[in-house]
């Protein structure tokens, strides 16, 4: 049996496999990507701060420890934790099968926060239309400045979905907090220590890249040209900007429901949980 080590280099074989034996589709499968590569990379750093053995803890503990942080220590809703669990699940039986893992149990159920009574989250759906209508306007765009811009809306948008960034976190990013070479993004908070996201997208890492090289376009020789997301005028964009932005897309993609950018952010559980509950 392979040391747990091995367990995350099994990461891009399973995720082919549920490709073709559950039909995911590209954001599934990158969420599918996501949960696992978090819990591994959230796991290496408990590894570090308390000891190598930690490792030798099964698997399903390990797991099972993780949801519980996420639920009492970040307060994810009780939908995510389940789609995260249900994810997890199908990832020990893959390993089950694959001879990695003698054998594996059911993983406890995590405990039920309380859920908002107001639903303004974006439905599966809605969220593929919103990120369409991005794409479209890109492919549409007859101007090179104008596709810059449009760059830079998808960028800060699948910042704020697939990593939940508040807004003022987003505004506060300089250029010198993300990591080309380990694709690290340091938040900067006013009120709590800083903290590190890994942009476990290919294809956002991609789109960051490019947008870095294009920001220069943007910079117009002035105060702020290391702030990550300027206006057309060089200038750092303001939270209404980021609203209207987020309104523009919303508009295009036909989705009515009142709704705001923070709800987009933690749309993501939602997303997955029910491509998830589709596929059966």
């Amino acid at each position: 049996m392979e040391s747990n080590r091995n367990y995350p280099n099994r990461i891009e074989d399973f995720i082919s496999t549920q490709v073709v034996s559950r039909g995911l589709d590209e954001r599934t499968a990158r969420a599918y990507r996501m949960d696992l590569e978090k819990f591994f990379f959230w796991l290496e750093d408990v590894a570090e701060i308390k000891t190598v053995a930690q490792w030798g803890v099964g698997l399903e503990a390990q797991m099972e420890t993780y949801l519980e942080y996420l639920s009492n220590e970040k307060g994810l809703r009780y939908s995510t934790l389940y789609r995260k669990q249900r994810v997890f699940g199908y990832y020990l039986a893959y390993l089950v099968s694959q001879g990695v893992l003698a054998k594996s149990r059911s993983l406890q159920p995590v405990s039920r926060p309380r859920e908002a009574s107001v639903d303004t989250l974006l439905t599966k759906r809605e969220v593929e239309a919103f990120f369409r209508a991005i794409d479209h306007e890109y492919e549409e765009l007859d101007s090179d400045f104008r596709r810059r811009v449009c760059l830079r809306d998808q960028v800060m948008m699948e910042l704020l979905f697939y990593h939940g960034l508040e807004i003022s976190e987003l505004l506060r990013l300089e250029i010198s907090d993300y990591n080309q070479k380990t694709s690290t993004l340091t938040i900067r908070r006013k009120r709590e220590k800083d903290r590190t996201e890994y942009l476990f997208s290919r294809a956002l890492q991609k789109q960051m890249s490019r947008w870095l090289s294009e920001h220069v376009y943007f910079e117009r020789g002035g105060l702020y040209h290391n702030r990550m997301f300027l206006s057309k005028l060089g200038k750092p964009l303001s939270m209404k900007m980021v609203i209207n932005i987020f309104d523009k897309y919303r508009v295009m993609a036909g989705i009515e429901k009142v709704c705001r950018p923070k709800d987009l952010k933690n749309s993501l559980g939602r997303y997955a949980e029910e491509m998830v509950r589709e596929q059966g």
